[in-house]
């Protein structure tokens, strides 16, 4: 007789699946094999899908009357299924928060862009305060053409020598 066929190998078999089974009855589980996955766990991994970047286009300009510099970020969600209930929302990082770049550089922070089902999108910009006055920080969200709009201004350091 062969090794598979003999009596002590069909007993050894015998006893793990004897036990397989009894550890997947205490863990709730219906097949040996492959453990159940929750419904719950199965959908938020579905609408987690991402469906790839939003292109974008970035204009560097000066303020003619503060001498600011303006940075104006445009991002195109064309395939957003629902743009009336989907805005797109940013957020500032600071160097020390990512992870993409090591070491970090204090000179610069980050600022992301996210908008479900697309991938979210970082602009590294400088390290500068953002002047959050009237008219210097401003959102658009345009619901029917897509398009996300984000003006900033950064002010000026005062650590540049004056000539």
């Amino acid at each position: 007789l062969s090794h598979t066929q003999g009596k002590k190998h069909q007993a050894g078999l015998a006893r793990r699946a004897a036990m397989e089974a009894k550890l997947a009855r205490q863990k709730g589980e219906t097949d040996v094999m492959m453990p159940l996955k929750s419904s719950l766990q199965s959908a938020r991994s579905a609408t987690k899908v991402k469906i790839g970047r939003p292109g974008y286009e970035v204009s560097k300009s000066r303020d003619p009357q503060s001498k600011e510099r303006c940075l104006t970020f445009e991002l195109h969600y064309p395939e957003l299924d629902d743009p009336l209930n989907r805005q797109p929302r940013h957020r500032f990082m600071s160097a020390y928060e990512q992870r993409v770049e090591t070491p970090p550089d204090r000179n610069y922070q980050y600022l992301l862009i996210a908008c479900d089902p697309y991938e979210t999108v970082a602009f590294k910009i400088p390290n500068e305060p953002i002047n959050r006055g009237e008219g210097k920080f401003v959102t658009n969200w345009d619901t029917t053409g897509k398009v996300f709009t984000l003006t900033l201004h950064l002010l000026e350091s005062q650590s540049k020598p004056q000539e």
